[in-house]
């Protein structure tokens, strides 16, 4: 299925990425092809994950979230007839929810 990106989705990536290029050459970019991975796994199967705790129950679709194995970092997503928006790649320990003005932009 096709994937649209939330810009602030994006920027959270990029951050993220750079974060863990600062901790160590080369994480970044192992950073970025973990999540890549994800993107195309949840892209194949978007409703194997369940409801993101705490969302609007009567959010039609339902926000989703895929946790990362590898990196403390959820995937927050939403899957439409014909794609996947991604609205967070939130970090874990960040202030749960902060993403949510994000639905209607």
């Amino acid at each position: 299925m096709h994937l649209k990106i939330h810009p602030d989705a994006e920027e959270e990536l990029f951050h993220g990425a750079a974060w863990y290029d600062d901790r160590r050459v080369g994480l970044g970019e192992d950073f970025l092809s973990h999540v890549y991975r994800w993107l195309e796994v949840i892209g194949q199967s978007p409703s194997s994950w369940p409801r993101w705790p705490g969302t609007p129950e009567d959010l039609v679709p339902p926000i989703r979230r895929a946790l990362l194995e590898r990196f403390p970092f959820a995937v927050g997503y939403q899957a439409f007839a014909d794609y996947v928006l991604i609205l967070t790649v939130a970090h874990c320990r960040r202030t749960p929810l902060y993403w949510l003005q994000r639905l209607d932009h």
